[in-house]
C-alpha cells in the first residue's frame, strides 16, 4: 500500500530539555499527516463535522525508534487500513531526511452523529469518500 507524504520541520519550541523532540509532538505530526491526506478526500475533521458526524480517536499507538532534533526535516507517511467495522484506521511513519524511521503509529477513529450516537456502519457519504482515499493510496 502506498502512503501520502506530509513534510514537517522540528521547531525550536518542540525540543525538550534532552535536546530532542518532545514525545507529544509526534502525535501532532501524525494528526497533520492524517488531516492532510484525509482533507483531499473530504474526510478531515472539519469536513466530517460538516457532514453531520464526528470521528473521535478511540485508540492511539505510537512507537519511538529514533529521536528527532531541532531543525530536522521530517516526513510524515500516512496511509489508511480497511477495517471490518465502522472505524477508520490511519497508519503513520515519521521518517528523517534519509528515510530512517523516527516513530511509527496508528490511530483508530469511530464515527458518531452529532449527538454522540455510535454509527455501526459507515454512513454512505463517508464510505464513498473513504473508498476514493483508499484507491488513491492503492496506486
Amino acid at each position: 500500500m502506498k502512503f501520502h507524504e506530509t513534510p514537517v520541520k522540528v521547531r525550536f519550541n518542540e525540543v525538550d530539555s534532552y535536546n530532542v523532540a518532545w514525545h507529544g509532538h509526534y502525535v501532532a505530526w501524525m494528526e497533520a499527516g492524517r488531516n492532510d491526506v484525509a482533507g483531499r478526500f473530504g474526510l478531515n475533521a472539519d469536513q466530517v463535522t460538516n457532514l453531520g458526524f464526528f470521528a473521535p480517536v478511540v485508540s492511539l499507538e505510537l512507537h519511538f525508534k529514533k529521536p528527532a532534533r531541532f531543525d530536522e526535516d521530517l516526513r510524515v507517511l500516512t496511509s489508511v487500513r480497511r477495517t471490518n467495522t465502522a472505524t477508520i484506521e490511519f497508519t503513520c511513519s515519521i521518517v528523517d531526511a534519509c528515510g530512517v524511521s523516527c516513530a511509527e503509529g496508528k490511530t483508530v477513529h469511530v464515527l458518531t452523529d452529532r449527538d454522540g450516537v455510535l454509527q455501526y456502519r459507515l454512513p454512505p457519504i463517508v464510505a464513498e469518500r473513504l473508498e476514493k482515499l483508499m484507491a488513491y493510496l492503492a496506486d
